[in-house]
């Protein structure tokens, strides 16, 4: 299917996020109802040199379709390459990052460095759409700094290019993941340009992401640390915008800890097993009563196993408790991509 088809009857696209959307998590996000799944950062260079763990980045299963594979790199041929790659193993759509804000990404001049030259994202988009025949996507920030917010002609020369969508991230590369994504001027890109428009930043309840939907007319909404504090995030979010109840399933966060761990043994080894339950545990656990003496006894385990003890025994407890309003807490708010 194609992505911005799928759009149409679930706009709430799971946002790609370094060292978090792996093959294990957007499984386990599809079966929570969430639409669209990118991969996380693919290094070009990594595909052209075969890099094992790169390769392995890019793997997906049947459920994720349509799934998306994103790439960075500063070479258009290299990149151009990578994609061809990307499509021979069977993704729906490649999707370039022109949004990462970490220093070792762009200082080679990939991911946001390329918004401060629109000449040579260009080339990329020219490059890369004739190498593929397969959709095309891009995902940038509202511009480098407060000063060159250039959004609208990065757009404007996507749609010429053909691509399928841009998802813009509502801060500037300057801001990195501070401040309040703005979602004014996501609206107001969207008024100016005739691409498809996803936004993205800061959508932490269902509620919220219907709303940016309905204000700002954009075409989709990307969510990424929303779902890592509320999985259900997408489920509830999908039945708000088909105007019916909730899904009558029991929010069972020890259930859903055993969906994941499942997910997360079939494709990780032991060691990366302990790291990534570790993180999930103390995400699903925020806005709790007891959150921060449990992520403090989670990083002080020693093994896989206690991690799962330690993550039954605190969500068993939680009943049906509410989770608190934590939008601004210091720990949702590193930066994920």
């Amino acid at each position: 299917m194609n992505p911005v088809e799928a759009l149409k009857k679930n706009p709430f696209v799971l946002a790609p996020m370094a060292g978090i959307t792996d093959h294990a998590f957007r499984t386990f996000m599809r079966k929570l109802d969430a639409s669209v799944v990118v991969t996380e950062l693919v290094s070009a260079t990594g595909i052209e040199y075969k890099s094992e763990r790169t390769l392995k980045l890019m793997s997906f299963d049947e459920i994720q379709r349509p799934i998306g594979i994103q790439l960075f790199g500063e070479d258009p041929e290299t990149i151009a390459r990578a994609a061809q790659v990307a499509e021979a193993d069977g993704c729906d759509f490649v999707d370039l990052n022109f949004g990462c804000p970490v220093p070792k990404v762009v200082k080679k001049g990939a991911g946001s460095a390329m918004l401060k030259d629109p000449v040579a994202l260009q080339k990329v988009l020219s490059t890369v759409k004739s190498a593929i025949k397969i959709p095309l996507t891009i995902k940038i920030r509202t511009g480098w700094d407060a000063s060159s917010r250039n959004a609208v002609e990065v757009c404007n020369i996507a749609y010429n290019e053909g691509i399928e969508w841009v998802a813009i991230h509502g801060r500037t590369r300057a801001q990195a993941y501070s401040g309040l994504a703005d979602w004014d001027f996501i609206a107001d890109v969207k008024s100016k340009t005739k691409v498809p428009i996803l936004g993205n930043g800061d959508i932490l309840t269902p509620r919220q992401a219907n709303l940016r939907l309905a204000q700002s007319g954009v075409d989709g909404v990307m969510i990424g640390r929303g779902c890592l504090k509320n999985p259900f995030i997408f489920m509830d979010a999908l039945s708000l915008f088909r105007g019916e109840a909730p899904k009558d399933v029991k929010r069972d966060y020890v259930s859903l800890f055993e969906s994941l761990r499942s997910e997360i043994t079939a494709h990780c080894d032991e060691h990366i097993t302990g790291i990534q339950l570790r993180k999930f545990a103390a995400w699903f656990s925020t806005g709790y009563s007891g959150a921060a003496q449990f992520r403090k006894n989670l990083f002080q385990s020693k093994s896989n196993e206690e991690v799962v003890a330690l993550a039954h025994e605190f969500f068993a407890s939680l009943g049906n408790v509410e989770q608190e309003d934590t939008s601004s807490e210091e720990f949702l708010m590193g930066g994920h991509g």
